[in-house]
Parts: structure tokens; C-alpha cells; sequence
């Protein structure tokens, strides 16, 4: 593990996040406070904020043999102080603006810790989930991309290539939203908690379905009231856009898909929609009746997600399905229709080569989708891949520039474009999730879930409702945000569903 000791409790969140970054698989403990190590120690550093000044000073631990295995945090104070650090940076403070000393701080450890590992991070000091939100405010600035790309070299240490991107992502956002009515708008999301398996890397809201398939009509019962509520207090309202996702929402029989669509279809006001997605997901969730449920209600968009093309790996991760069950399956739904199939695929899985990498993107490309969204995985905390992170320890998990390479290019070669882009803590090789599209076939929802820049009303467990109020420029994003969750676990969303909307009314009715 890697302790770094602050002189005071401030900052702790963005020091975890970029120490992490360079030591993605180090547990990390940063506090003010003195807390006896758990584990062997491979570095200390200590971090001196006065008025004026910071000072940083890192020690390697890796080579330095202590009495005992796990020596006390005492015995490594006592080392460090008599040796000299590794690597020391001063930061002369010229401001006591908060967002100015932090900016300082993560710039004075990126460059002290780049000194220390020899490695270069593609977002720099950046550690947030929304890098095309620096972009996108400075776009509504009318600054051009010469002097937004200026900033963000100078302030984040940003790769040119990252830079590029998120400028790109950032003004094609600004375009795909411009229909939007954010004053009176809204977007609507429905979850269904359920899936066939739970993935080896998901930290999502999802339940096997073998174990809950009893009760999904009960689960539905209480998703209709939940939803006759919002047509209550929105329909008057416009309701932009419309996903449904999970979970695995195909994990649904025809016949309650059919139900759901349906509660839907007569309480939401259609005409003012620009897009309508159900995340189909899963291949082996997917068959001609519910597709054509599906179809019966304009659902215009769906996801077929294979997440790789390699059988033995869609076994490690614990998805039971086949390369050749998800061919089918978006074969299928071509022939009954659909023009706008999105596929996700994830990048770093355990086990997996360039070379297998390269097979999956030859095989998107032969399928010819309209959508591809690109994760790079994420060691959730909750995940089994993390909580068991031990029984893969053998197994190779990485994320090169060249893996990056291969998916933008097939991205390209099928006439798509970036679209939007978020991040998480902890991602392999400190990337990035990249959606592209092609031209007319971006998925709105996934640009507003991240940029938050118009209102989402959420039901069903583990949702999450966010409210935009909107500034003085009407495009949300300089308007705050108030949230209001429902429950993750089903039987308690199911009891407690009063409670829930009664937190709503609160949230959208003031």
C-alpha cells in the first residue's frame, strides 16, 4: 500500500484519485490522521500545506527491509525521517482561492510522481468523470479551440490527443442537443434490475433474475404507480427523451416488456420525443417475440452488447453467452427493423490480448452497427472482479494507446463519430469511455446523463432522479442540480415506494 500523510485534512479526494492513477493497483490511504498500515507499505509521502507554500516529499519503500513484515507506521516515520526523499516539489502558493491551490497541488503531484514512475497520464491532473464539461464551458465562453486547448495544456497537463478529444466530443454535444427544449423538457428513465448473471466487473443495480422471476409482475405493479406520478406532475411537460435500462430490461418475458411499454405508451405524450432506447443488452435475453414487442411500441433505438468476441472471456467475466448467440441476436433485430443498434464493448479484460482486441473490432466492423460505445474497465469497488481481485491476479489487464487505436479507427471506418465521453475512478491505464456514432444516431440520454443539463426524472430501484434548474443562459448548464435516489434493493422499493414518490413530489413540485 502507498500512505500519504497530510500536515491537514483538506484535499484528501483528489490526491487519492491521481496517487491511484499512477498506482492503479496499490491500495492508497491518504488522511491527516495516523493510521497503523494494514499491509506491506511500498511508498510514503507526506504532504505540508501552510499559507504560502506546499511541499511534497515522496519515499520508495519497495527495497527497504524492515525488522518485521508489517512494520508500524512509528518504525516507517522513523525510517523516512532519517533518509532523504526520492522526489521533493515545492508549490509557492500566489492565490488563496481554493480552486487554485488545488489545481497547484495536483500539478506539483502529477509532476513529482511522472519524476518518480517515468509514466505520463493522458488526462494529466484531471481525475473527474466529465473532462468535456472544461471544454464545453469554455466553447459557451466563444473561446476557439486554439486557446481551449492552450488552457487545458497548461492547467491539467492534458495530452494533445486527449485535448483533441474532448474539443471534438464537447462541440458535437453542443450540436446533437440543440433541439432540446431545457426550460420545459424533460428526459425519462425507467430501470429494470434484473439480468440473466451479474458480470464480474458490474457494480450496477441488478439482480438474478432466477431468484426474483416470481415477482417481476409485483416489481412492474409498483413501477406503474411510480410512473402514473410523474405523468401527474410532468405532463405538461415535454418529454424529450425515453430509456429504459437495467439491469438487463429483455430479461422481461415478451408479455411483461409488452405490459411495460404499454404503461408507458398511455401516460407519456410522445410527440416532443427525439429518441426512445431500451437497452436490450445481454444476447442471451434476446428473442423474435420480444424484439417485436419491442418494435409494436417505436422503440427506436437498442443496444446489443457483447462487450468482447472472445468465448473464453465472456466465460471469465461470467456472462453466459456466446459470440455466436450475439450475431444472431443483432442480426435479428436488423431483420425485424432496427436502424439504430448500439454495441458496447470493454477494453482490459482479464485474459485479453491486442490481438484479441483486434478479432472483436474485425467483428463489430463485419456487423456494421450504429452506435459503439468503448469502456475501459473499471475496478469497481463492489464488483466481484475487485472484492475477488486475488483468484485473477493472473490474468492480464491492460489498456494501451494501441487498444485506443483499434476501436476509434473501426469507429471510423464505420462512419461514426465521438459523441460523448465519461470517466471513472479507478479505469485501466487512466482512459476514458468514448460513445461514437454515426451522424443522426447519437444517443441523446447518454450525452444529458453526463453533462446534466436538462432535468431526469428516474423510477424504479437504484434510480437515481436529477433536477436541473436552468440559469440565465436556458441550457442548464449553469443552473444547479438536486437529487433524490429510490432504494437499490427491490423488496424495499416495492414497500417503500410512498416514501420514494413523496420525495419526488418534494424535489419536482417546489
Amino acid at each position: 500500500m502507498i500512505i500519504v500523510q497530510l500536515s491537514k485534512a483538506d484535499f484528501e479526494y483528489d490526491i487519492h484519485s491521481l496517487v491511484k492513477a499512477f498506482f492503479p493497483s496499490e491500495n492508497v490511504s491518504v488522511s491527516a490522521e495516523k493510521k497503523e498500515p494494514t499491509e506491506r507499505v511500498s511508498a510514503y509521502a507526506h504532504v505540508s500545506m501552510e499559507e504560502k507554500e506546499i511541499v511534497l516529499s515522496w519515499w520508495d519503500l519497495k527495497e527497504v527491509c524492515f525488522p518485521r513484515e508489517l512494520p508500524a507506521l512509528q518504525e516507517i516515520e522513523s525510517f523516512i525521517a532519517s533518509k532523504e526523499p526520492n522526489e521533493t516539489e515545492r508549490i509557492v502558493l500566489e492565490t488563496a482561492e481554493r480552486p487554485f491551490i488545488k489545481n497547484d497541488l495536483k500539478r506539483g503531484i502529477y509532476r513529482m510522481l511522472r519524476r518518480q514512475t517515468g509514466r505520463e497520464l493522458p488526462w494529466g491532473t484531471l481525475t473527474g468523470i466529465r473532462p468535456t464539461r472544461i471544454a464545453m464551458q469554455m466553447i459557451e465562453q466563444g473561446k476557439d479551440d486554439a486557446t481551449i486547448a492552450s488552457a487545458m495544456k497548461e492547467n491539467y497537463l492534458t495530452s494533445d490527443e486527449k485535448i483533441d478529444l474532448a474539443i471534438d466530443i464537447a462541440r458535437r454535444e453542443k450540436d446533437v442537443l440543440s433541439g432540446l427544449n431545457y426550460k420545459d423538457g424533460y428526459s425519462l428513465y425507467v430501470g429494470i434490475p434484473f439480468c440473466p448473471s451479474t458480470c464480474l466487473y458490474c457494480s450496477f443495480t441488478s439482480y438474478p433474475l432466477a431468484a426474483w422471476e416470481k415477482r417481476v409482475d409485483d416489481y412492474l405493479d409498483a413501477l406503474e404507480k411510480e410512473l402514473e406520478f410523474v405523468k401527474e406532475i410532468y405532463g405538461h411537460k415535454e418529454c424529450n427523451s425515453i430509456y429504459i435500462g437495467g439491469g438487463t430490461p429483455t430479461t422481461l418475458s415478451a408479455k411483461q416488456l409488452d405490459r411495460l411499454l404499454t404503461m408507458i405508451e398511455k401516460r407519456f405524450d410522445r410527440s416532443k420525443l427525439l429518441e426512445f432506447t431500451l437497452e436490450a443488452g445481454r444476447p442471451d435475453s434476446i428473442t423474435r417475440e420480444k424484439l417485436l414487442a419491442v418494435r409494436d411500441h417505436a422503440v427506436d433505438r437498442i443496444s446489443v452488447n457483447p462487450q468482447t468476441m472472445k468465448d473464453e472471456t465472456l466465460r471469465v467475466i461470467g456472462r453466459h453467452h456466446t459470440v455466436a448467440q450475439t450475431i444472431e441476436s443483432f442480426e435479428l433485430a436488423r431483420s425485424l427493423g432496427f436502424d439504430n443498434i448500439n454495441m458496447d464493448l470493454i477494453l482490459g479484460l482479464p485474459g485479453e490480448t491486442i490481438d484479441d482486441v483486434a478479432m472483436t473490432v474485425e467483428k463489430i466492423r463485419e456487423l456494421s452497427p450504429d452506435n459503439l460505445t468503448v469502456h475501459s474497465l473499471a475496478l469497481k469497488r463492489s464488483a466481484r472482479l475487485n472484492i475477488c481481485r486475488d483468484q485473477y491476479k493472473d490474468y492480464r489487464m491492460e489498456i494501451t494507446p494501441e487498444h485506443q487505436r483499434l476501436t476509434a479507427q473501426c469507429a471510423r471506418d464505420l462512419g461514426m463519430n465521438p459523441y460523448y465521453m465519461y470517466r471513472q475512478k479507478n479505469m485501466t491505464g487512466n482512459y476514458e469511455n468514448v460513445g461514437y456514432g454515426r451522424p443522426g444516431k447519437e444517443g441523446i440520454y447518454n450525452i444529458l446523463i453526463m453533462e446534466e443539463v436538462q432535468t431526469i426524472v428516474a423510477c424504479g430501484a437504484g434510480t437515481v432522479t436529477k433536477r436541473v434548474y436552468q440559469g440565465d443562459g436556458g441550457s442548464g448548464s449553469s443552473g444547479r442540480i438536486e437529487r433524490c435516489d429510490n432504494v437499490k434493493d427491490v423488496t424495499l422499493y416495492m414497500e417503500k415506494l410512498d416514501e420514494m414518490i413523496e420525495r419526488k413530489r418534494r424535489l419536482l413540485c417546489q
